[in-house]
């Protein structure tokens, strides 16, 4: 890595608390990014904190519901009156809610989605955009998923919602190039976090059985993507990269060995 790249740089990630966003909290810091970790979860930010101590980089917490616009224009305030400059929009908050065909769906499963995973992403980039326009550069990167490239049986209102971040994530490049500022994507397929957990609403048995057979990509895989994205030349953009596991060649077939 280009340590000198990311050094003294401040990134602000959201999502912060479990799986790709503290994974990527951590390589950051460990490249010497100061960051601003994002999260609803005040003993998972807390916790955190201790992990990032390691590191001699400066480390800022914001507990607030990236799906509440006024907490997040709050947060944000916060960090812009204590003097903050963003150069990294780590866009990381998302979930998946529920399973099944949309004509089954629940209504609150898909408010959850669409209030996370596309107005929030829209709330706190709305934010600090305008910080990274007036300083003259910036890097957002975007966390989507396959689901953004591929629909899947029973993923109708998530596929969704990810194929948006991949839309929102054109519009930011096509709009924010002119202001220098650099906008990237991350698409994973299967990756073991809280992910499935939070789809089955805590149900231990269905999730882990996402994952049963076959080697699943790690959240640190993601997170090595995103400092490869970030610590490019300058006259590099990485437009987009998609990560899947080797046992999994599109969204829907998984090889599996049932001896794993």
């Amino acid at each position: 890595m280009n340590e000198t790249i990311l050094k003294n740089k401040t990134a602000l990630i959201t999502g912060a608390t479990a799986g790709i966003g503290k994974a990527t909290a951590l390589m950051l810091a460990a490249e010497g990014c100061h960051i601003v970790i994002c999260g609803r979860r005040k003993d998972k930010l807390e916790s955190l904190i201790q992990e990032l101590a390691q590191f001699e980089v400066m480390v800022t917490t914001l507990c607030f519901d990236i799906r509440n616009f006024t907490e997040t224009q709050q947060a944000v305030a916060s960090l812009i009156n204590n003097n903050h400059k963003i150069d990294i929009l780590i866009n990381n908050a998302g979930l998946a809610a529920g399973l099944s065909k949309f004509y089954e769906g629940e209504i609150n499963d898909w408010e959850r989605m669409i209030d996370t995973n596309i107005k929030g992403l829209l709330y706190i980039s709305r934010l600090i955009a305008p910080t990274m326009i007036k300083n003259g550069s910036g890097h957002i990167v975007n966390v989507g998923s396959i689901a953004a490239k591929e629909v899947y049986d029973n993923g109708n209102v998530y596929c969704g919602t990810k194929h948006m971040v991949d839309a929102l994530n054109l519009a930011m490049r096509r709009e924010l190039a002119e202001h220098n500022i650099k906008v990237s994507a991350v698409h994973p397929g299967a990756v073991e976090t809280e992910f499935s957990l939070v789809r089955f609403n805590g149900d231990q048995s269905k999730a882990k059985a996402v994952y049963d057979g076959f080697e699943n990509l790690l959240a640190e895989d993601i997170a090595d993507g995103i400092v490869y994205m970030l610590t490019r030349p300058n006259r590099v953009n990485i437009n987009e990269m998609t990560i899947m596991p080797k046992a999994q060649p599109v969204a829907s077939v998984i090889h599996r060995n049932k001896g794993l």
